[in-house]
């Protein structure tokens, strides 16, 4: 039965995973086609232009990395020795970091445009 489990949780994992690359995958093509579509171009504002799809694309790497860091908490959750609870520590901290850090930066330019 604990078999099964690590087995579902390790798919699970995966799929999770898979999300999170789909996710971030989409907002850079979202990303991409913004920065070369001549809609919306404003020769007065580029900056304008260019910090709205920044925010959009912060939004999806915001995303893939909560979908990232969930598959590793139940990575973790399955094989929970000292060496993988120190990784996913580490890993946690990091994510923790670049999604604070991200997110301060979209909230302090999402007011000027």
């Amino acid at each position: 039965m604990e078999e099964l489990f690590k087995n579902y949780a390790s798919h699970f994992a995966l799929l999770l995973e898979a999300v999170a690359v789909i996710i971030i995958t989409f907002g850079a093509i979202q990303a991409i086609g913004h920065l070369l579509s001549p809609a919306g171009k404003d020769p007065n504002k580029p900056f304008v232009r260019r910090k709205k799809i920044w925010l959009g694309f912060g939004v999806w790497l915001l995303l893939g990395l909560e979908f990232e860091l969930a598959a590793d908490i139940i990575r973790t959750a399955i094989a929970p020795t000292w060496v993988d609870i120190g990784q996913l520590g580490a890993i946690a901290v990091i994510r923790t970091f670049l999604n604070y850090f991200l997110e301060k930066d979209m909230e302090k330019y999402a007011g000027d445009v």
